[in-house]
């Protein structure tokens, strides 16, 4: 059973919240878990201006995802920076490439889930996952959240990402913010969770 996580992340903070979902994933027997980013699209110029060619260095080995690397999966899990309470462009690129998949029904059925970076507390936490969800059931997917057995979403002491539309982070306005541990908690239950949703799905179809 192939799960992916599809990330993108200029900065880095949504590559650490991926690596916590594929651990949490990693914890269901039989799961195969590999780490995929989406093209970059901002010139390389102003990647270096602004620092983001540097952050990026970080997981520059991982590979990059084509609309292929979704169909050959049974769960993905998609994680992005906010835009203006949306997802990137770098992210929406990859799901726009996906129309020949979406003629032949090559995403109907495959379980999905999806995490989020946002630069403050109010900056499209929700908003961005639920723009993330119109395209992914207009693919046929099934979205997977984060439950309220996931007590961590309910943590009042602190100031914490996380929902029950899927695990998120705040990386402040000038980036110092770094995830925190109950952030990255819960993105390793949902990693967790859409693993263990997708190997019942797997199974019940008699593939597993």
């Amino acid at each position: 059973m192939k799960i992916r996580v599809v990330f993108y992340s200029t900065y880095g903070h949504v590559w650490k919240m991926a690596q916590a979902e594929a651990e949490g994933a990693r914890e269901v027997k039989g799961v195969e878990v590999e780490l995929f980013q989406v093209p970059e699209l901002v010139p390389e110029d102003v990647l270096v201006r602004t620092g983001a060619k540097a952050a990026r260095e970080a997981f520059a080995h991982v590979p990059v995802a084509t609309p292929d690397t979704l169909a050959e999966a049974d769960g993905i899990l998609f994680g992005t920076p906010t835009r203006f309470g949306n997802m990137t462009a770098q992210m929406k690129n990859l799901i726009d490439r996906c129309g020949q998949l979406w003629m032949q029904d090559k995403l109907v059925g495959k379980v999905a889930g999806v995490f989020s970076s946002t630069a403050t507390q109010h900056g499209g936490q929700e908003t961005t996952a639920f723009t993330m969800f119109a395209p992914l059931l207009h693919l046929g997917m099934i979205i997977v959240g984060v439950p309220y057995s996931e007590k961590r979403i309910l943590e009042m002491g602190e100031i914490t990402g996380g929902s029950p539309y899927g695990a998120s982070t705040m990386a402040g306005g000038d980036g110092s913010r770094q995830p925190t541990e109950n952030e990255l908690a819960v993105a390793r239950f949902q990693g967790r969770y859409v693993a263990e949703v997708t190997a019942a799905l797997v199974k019940g179809r008699g593939k597993g």
